[in-house]
């Protein structure tokens, strides 16, 4: 597999730490956004949306959307998994994860900052106070419920909800958002980051950070 990321974004960043836990090897393609690489031919033609991460696999298929590579990921290399298997346990992961992989993030992405400024002319205060508004929107959906559990939703291990929580709280702290409101949430976190599937696949751990 060839996995097309960048060091920052938190889409990849989900996806880095899914092939940790699942103990696949894949080879790395560093797509620098701020230099647009994403927006070069090449890339624009292996994945119409200009986006990472994109995932090509063996046969040359490639999957782009981060959830939809994990859950191929999950389906191909079901163990560990990253769901449970009770439907209704299973929904409620998918509830907590889709809060930050659908509404947070979409309007925390960069080119929706890089928008505001260009389109609107928000200044850095005014792009910091909308990153933390969204977030702070999302985490406190996500709080009240989380069972208090070693993980978001578990002691055993750590599953989907944490794939994408740990991403964001990072893009949280870069943008200035003080995380003690959300002590459940920030002790996840922690718990997951002494792992090293999750260590391994911060963003400053990786090849192209700079």
């Amino acid at each position: 597999m060839k996995l097309y990321t960048y060091w920052r974004s938190t889409a990849a960043y989900r996806v880095r730490i899914a092939l940790n836990l699942k103990e696949l090897e894949r080879d790395e393609v560093f797509v620098s956004l701020p230099e647009g690489a994403h927006r070069a031919l090449a890339y624009a033609a292996l994945n119409p949306q200009q986006l990472v991460p994109a995932l090509e696999l063996p046969g040359g298929v490639v999957l782009s959307q981060s959830l939809a590579i994990i859950d191929w990921l999950e389906a191909a290399h079901p163990t560990p998994a990253l769901l449970p298997t009770d439907p209704l346990a299973r929904a409620k992961a998918l509830e907590l994860a889709h809060v930050v992989a659908m509404d947070i993030h979409p309007v925390n992405n960069l080119r929706v900052v890089q928008h505001l400024g260009k389109t609107f002319g928000a200044d850095d205060a005014a792009r910091q106070a909308w990153m933390q508004h969204w977030m702070r929107l999302g985490f406190d959906a996500i709080e009240p419920r989380l069972p208090g559990t070693r993980y978001a939703l578990s002691d055993k291990a750590p599953g989907l909800v944490d794939v994408c929580l740990v991403p964001q709280l990072y893009n949280a702290r870069r943008w200035g958002l003080d995380l003690a409101t959300w002590p459940r949430i920030a002790a996840a976190e922690a718990a997951c980051l002494a792992l090293p599937a999750f260590a391994n696949a911060v963003p400053e751990a990786q090849p192209d950070a700079g």
